[in-house]
């Protein structure tokens, strides 16, 4: 029996279209757009000349160098949590002493502590330690702060794999980096999407941590970049939104590319 068709979900369908399609259709236009076109006729006009002119500015405004050190932030972070939560989460799946509970309570304790109550203190550390106004000053602590989660998350998708996959391998004799290198990674490649993609999102719109740990341009990333358009005579709105579309660009490509395996590794959340 064909069923009839959800006419009313169809409409909420558009509605939400609709809603999330208009900022971006302004957004976008926006971009294209001079800024004596934008201020004479308005957000939702159709530009009279279609212009590159605010992304070639930006990036000749200084813009580029900023997109550059927030890449080398984010890339830095990932790389610390790929290489420190993947055999940690391993350990605490597999180890059975108190030490290695403890470091998991330790871990989840760090969910509850927020950036804001530490970065007096974190701002005390990092002048002490050289490390003011360095991107290095920056990509620890936010490494740091996606510790937690990254190994809540990976900890419950290894805690997925069957008992019998590890006694398998324990029958041919495989040592434990074997067994963690070609049965635990490979089985726990959603895990390791999801907290590349979350620590990807976390060190991209950063904010916090680089208002207060760096003050040159030379250490300024793309979030404290987007202050430069406004200025005591006004704001320059089609160069913000062309800078805000390059700042959306990598992390949308990331998470395309990434959606089907972070959606795979959340559910694995909790474990068994």
């Amino acid at each position: 029996m064909r069923r009839r068709p959800n006419v009313l979900a169809g409409l909420g369908s558009l509605v939400w279209l609709f809603l999330v399609g208009l900022p971006l259709y302004v957004m976008l236009l926006a971009t294209l757009r001079s800024r004596s076109d934008y201020a004479a006729h308005g957000p939702l006009a159709l530009p009279r000349h279609v212009t590159l002119h605010n992304y070639t500015q930006d990036f000749s405004n200084g813009f580029g160098r900023y997109f550059l050190n927030t890449v080398l932030v984010t890339a830095a972070v990932v790389a610390v949590v790929v290489l420190l939560v993947p055999p940690l989460s391993y350990a605490i799946v597999r180890g059975r002493g108190r030490i290695t509970a403890g470091v998991f309570r330790l871990f989840l304790l760090g969910l509850a502590v927020p950036a804001q109550a530490v970065i007096v203190p974190m701002f005390y550390v990092i002048n002490r330690a050289g490390l003011y106004d360095n991107l290095a000053g920056v990509i620890l602590p936010t490494a740091a702060f996606c510790l937690p989660v990254s190994a809540l998350v990976l900890t419950g998708a290894m805690r997925d794999i069957t008992p019998d996959l590890y006694e398998a391998m324990a029958m041919d004799g495989a040592p434990q980096w074997r067994v963690f290198v070609q049965l635990v990674l490979p089985l726990s490649k959603g895990g390791l999407s999801t907290i590349v993609v979350y620590s990807a999102l976390q060190a991209w719109n950063g904010f916090l941590f680089p208002l207060v740990l760096t003050q040159s341009d030379s250490s300024k990333v793309v979030t404290l970049g987007l202050y430069d358009f406004q200025t005591e005579h006004g704001v320059d709105i089609p160069g913000l939104l062309a800078a805000v579309v390059l700042s959306m660009l990598p992390i949308l490509i990331v998470y395309l590319f990434a959606r089907r395996a972070l959606v795979q590794g959340l559910m694995g959340v909790g474990g068994k």
